[in-house]
């Protein structure tokens, strides 16, 4: 918990006195966002973190002149309780009786009161519906620039600014020149002259480059634009190695590449002279939306986003194959946490994270961590996005639930994967919770659908078996994941939360399956693997619509000490039995051929059939 008291004066000292001579606001919003809507953030961007205190990766504070509250999910509840200072309300986002931001501040606000957001961290999806509720309530939203958060802090980090690397065409499977020719011919049938591409993962994605401007996620700050003759490419050239332009070349393309900031005055004049519609996404800034004249808003999707969660045949492989490399070195750090607790050392949350991290550096085509390591030991388990600090810091031991949730970059996939073990004697309680969250995922893994069906009617597939017994989870159940990107990726995925632009569900897209329960202050379990949409036949196949299944690529054990056998029915031990098999056939050639004959025989005992 860090005091917010001076910094949140300061900023109700600005909200009555607006810079630039603008008057004055009566709430203003900090949003998580940054100006490319990321989940993840750079130090600079952490704003709604600098004003609450408040560092999970979801959240929304609002400051009036008399409260300052904060809106967060499920996920963060806990920790939530624990940084928000005495200056906070915390208002639990998803809970029946929690009013949503614009419904509070329609009930707290007089008419006639103004609300500033800077328009730059919302999107246009975020930013109508909150303009229509302020306005029917006689209250109006305001786009404020500068950004006040930015004027009152006082040590706020610079922008990064770290060199941008090509991505070859034998990890991406195509050329530049291809996605532009696709993309192109998207834009003709939407009748679109323009293309806004404002999401740093897109543009990754699209020009075939990767960069570490956000920890974990290989990305870069950057605009692109594309029309029918030019592709712009927004972006401090200082991060342009002359790799990169004979990258282009090589890649059939060659953009204009203009400085970052100028992307608003471009953008603004292209939408002006556009004979038809300019196509932005509803995820982009409403910042960048303003600029263009009503008329002409195309507001769907980025066909980039839907190009890049259809892994092609090339990304996919490279999904399967690091999830093999990555699955090694799960198990070498297993084995050995197991071996070091029998030995009596000491092994803690954060060095058992390190030494995972290390087990993985040591891998083919590393490149770094996609997410910071969830080691959560005992009742740190049970905080669902918890990760160590030397303050929170605790051993992990024999007596309590240990929960490992870790993730990898590497040139050819990104890994997320979640193992929960016990490496004692678990409790009967602890048993049942975890057979209970391993039928859900079992149930989930291997469930047959329709062929486009959205993510959001699968949820209750993983949860029916928590259902049963008076349990559930705070989260969704599944995510999409990026190719050597982002370890969270949309446009699909799995939960009890609308998603508004999902596609529906098709060959080739990756996500994860990682139901979970937590008790709190006890334990938390969670079991989670990346799965890939494959197709498969039943029946008629939906009258000719298309069957699809799940293919499992995370290659680790799941610990059946923690397994009530007399809980699951033959098929759900079939398929433990049988995803064993296939882990121990994957991974025992290159635990052999490496000489690991301690992680071999774990890996043997572990995936012994039940």
């Amino acid at each position: 918990m860090r005091p917010t008291g001076e910094v949140v004066a300061a900023l109700r000292s600005l909200m009555k006195n607006l810079p630039n001579s603008l008057g004055s606001i009566n709430a203003y919003i900090i949003p998580s966002d940054d100006a490319h809507q990321s989940e993840y953030l750079a130090k600079r961007d952490e704003r709604r973190a600098f004003i609450s205190g408040f560092d999970g990766s979801a959240g929304t504070a609002v400051v009036t002149d008399k409260e300052a509250l904060l809106w967060t999910d499920g996920r963060y509840y806990q920790q939530a309780g624990k940084q928000l200072d005495e200056q906070w309300t915390l208002m639990k986002d998803g809970q029946p009786t929690t009013p949503t931001i614009d419904a509070y501040l329609a009930k707290v606000l007089e008419p006639g009161s103004k609300v500033g957001v800077d328009a730059n961290l919302i999107s246009t999806r975020a930013w109508n519906p909150l303009h229509t509720s302020l306005k029917s309530a006689g209250c109006s939203l305001l786009p404020i620039t500068p950004n006040l958060i930015d004027l009152v802090w006082k040590d706020q980090p610079a922008a990064p600014q770290h060199p941008v690397e090509p991505l070859l065409v034998e990890y991406t499977g195509q050329t530049v020149a291809q996605k532009l020719d696709a993309v192109r011919e998207k834009m003709n049938d939407k009748r679109a002259s323009v293309l806004v591409v404002s999401a740093l993962d897109e543009i990754a994605w699209f020009l075939n480059l990767r960069g570490s401007d956000i920890d974990y996620n290989p990305v870069f700050f950057s605009y692109v634009l594309i029309t029918r003759d030019d592709l712009y490419f927004f972006i401090d050239e200082k991060k342009l190695s002359e790799s990169i332009h004979e990258h282009f070349r090589t890649n059939g393309v060659q953009p204009e590449i203009r400085p970052y900031g100028d992307v608003h005055q471009v953008l603004r004049t292209l939408a002006e002279s556009s004979p038809d519609r300019v196509w932005i996404s509803l995820g982009s800034s409403y910042a960048l939306t303003a600029l263009i004249p009503e008329e002409k808003r195309l507001h769907e999707i980025t066909p980039i986003n839907l190009m890049k969660a259809v892994k092609n045949d090339t990304e996919a492989a490279g999904m399967r194959a690091c999830h093999i490399r990555d699955g090694v070195a799960l198990c070498q750090y297993f084995a050995w946490l197991e071996r070091s607790l029998k030995e009596g050392k000491v092994v803690d949350e954060i060095s058992g994270a390190d030494q995972l991290e290390l087990f993985r550096s040591k891998q083919d085509k590393y490149k770094g961590l996609s997410f910071t390591t969830i080691s959560a030991s005992g009742p740190n388990g049970s905080v669902i996005h918890y990760h160590p600090l030397p303050e929170t810091n605790r051993p992990i031991t024999d007596k309590e639930m240990y929960l490992c949730d870790s993730g990898a970059q590497f040139l050819d996939g990104t890994t997320d994967v979640t193992r929960t073990m016990h490496f004692g004697t678990p409790t009967a309680e602890e048993v049942t919770a975890f057979t209970h969250v391993l039928k859900g995922q079992i149930a989930l893994g291997t469930a047959i659908f329709p062929r486009k069906v959205k993510g959001q009617f699968l949820d209750t597939i993983a949860r029916k078996a928590l259902w049963d017994a008076g349990l559930d989870y705070g989260h969704g159940t599944g995510h999409g994941i990026g190719h050597f990107l982002n370890v969270h990726e949309g446009p699909m995925g799995i939960g009890i939360r609308l998603m508004p632009d999902d596609p529906g569900l098709e060959e080739n897209m990756f996500l994860s399956n990682e139901p979970g329960y937590y008790k709190v202050g006890k334990f938390g379990i969670r079991i989670e693997d990346i799965v890939q949409v494959v197709s498969t036949n039943i029946g008629d196949n939906f009258d000719g619509r298309g069957a699809l299944t799940f293919h499992t690529v995370t290659m680790c054990p799941i610990q059946t000490k923690l397994i009530d056998v007399g809980l699951l029915t033959e098929k759900e031990r079939t398929s433990v039995n049988r995803y064993h098999k296939t882990v121990w056939e994957t991974l025992s050639p290159l635990l052999k051929s490496a000489g690991d004959a301690e992680t071999l025989a774990w890996l043997q005992r572990e995936t012994q059939p039940i």
